[in-house]
């Protein structure tokens, strides 16, 4: 089941986040892995510019997965999409995705480190597609808070929507 997740639940996303990440390491940068992957401070720093999650439940009601959508003017972004290692591959990502897909009336565009393979391709296969280079920096530069050397080793994905307004 999918929920709006609560100021309660905030610590469990603090944690999801966490172990989920640990797939990044070795594979992005170095210079832009650390651990924890995400603060609590930074993860408060994302609630409060507009970042809000929503979370699979399984049939215990605990949080599994979650996905972040945050307004961003005639865009939506979808931000910090993770799920319980030990719970990957199940489809959790794909309705989590699509729950959010329904939901939002604008444009969905999605950044992610360019070394993240399994995520361009979840996402693709999901209807997805990568913007240009061009398009990928202008994108990084107007609608994420995030440093230079992030933009140069991100790619930014569009739903149907922005290709649609797009082309």
């Amino acid at each position: 089941m999918i929920r709006l997740c609560e100021l309660e639940d905030q610590e469990t996303i603090y944690q999801i986040i966490n172990d989920a990440a640990k797939a990044y390491k070795g594979v992005i940068p170095g210079d832009r892995y650390h651990e924890p992957y995400m603060s609590m401070e930074e993860l408060q720093q994302e609630i409060n510019a507009g970042v809000v999650f929503w979370g699979y439940v399984d049939a215990t009601n605990q949080l599994i997965g979650l996905m972040g959508v945050q307004p961003k003017g005639e865009v939506s972004l979808i931000r910090h999409a993770y799920v319980r290692t030990n719970e990957r591959n199940s489809g959790i990502g794909s309705q989590l995705l699509n729950h959010i897909v329904a939901i939002t009336d604008n444009p969905i565009l999605i950044g992610t480190w360019e070394s993240a393979e399994w995520a361009i391709k979840f996402y693709m296969k999901n209807g997805f597609t990568l913007t240009s280079t061009e398009e990928r920096e202008r994108l990084l530069q107007k609608y994420w808070n995030i440093p230079e050397r992030q933009i140069e080793t991100s790619v930014v994905l569009g739903d149907r929507n922005w290709a649609l307004n797009n082309q």
